[in-house]
């Protein structure tokens, strides 16, 4: 299942524990999540300084314990908002099968 997880500051995350050694830790726990087929994309938004992932899991809950293994999410400085997605039907509903054919 593919699922869209954006990043967000939690809500009472304090900028002074932001630390670089961190940002490596961050970096590392998600290359690691990268190279383990979890996290297939990840990018910063261009207007913000927030990640934007989209991860490769069974279902939410496996997204949900992923995420929280990043050290930032554990320290709660983070959280993510996620959402499930699902393949568009659109065109199926457009150019699929009639009862003409």
């Amino acid at each position: 299942m593919r699922i869209l997880a954006i990043e967000r500051p939690a809500d009472k995350a304090d900028p002074a524990q932001f630390t670089p050694d961190m940002a490596v830790e961050e970096a590392r726990r998600a290359w690691d999540l990268h190279q383990a087929g979890v996290i297939r994309d990840l990018y910063f938004h261009a207007d913000e300084s927030m990640a934007v992932l989209m991860l490769e899991c069974a279902d939410i809950a496996e997204a949900e314990a992923a995420l929280a293994s990043l050290p930032m999410v554990a320290a709660g400085l983070i959280e993510f908002e996620i959402l499930p997605l699902r393949a568009y039907s659109g065109f199926a509903r457009l150019f699929g099968p009639t009862s003409d054919s």
